[in-house]
């Protein structure tokens, strides 16, 4: 991963554990066969495709509600 990338995804996504986990699904889906939401004249990553996603935030995330969290425990 490029170094400027993640700098600039945490300014997107601050916390870097949330960062590093919507990388991760978004790299697992690229792989599967996703198409990319941006485009590049250079070949990147599927990890520098997903922060440059997330950079020009064309994905996005949400955080589960403490009952959601419950009622999948259950």
């Amino acid at each position: 991963m490029r170094d400027d990338y993640v700098t600039a995804a945490l300014l997107v996504i601050d916390d870097p554990n949330i960062l590093i986990n919507v990388v991760s699904r978004r790299v697992k889906q690229l792989k599967r066969g996703n198409r990319a939401l941006v485009e590049s004249l250079e070949k990147l990553s599927a990890e520098d495709t997903a922060l440059r996603e997330i950079i020009e935030r064309k994905i996005s995330y949400e955080l589960a509600s403490p009952a959601e969290i419950a009622a999948a425990r259950r």
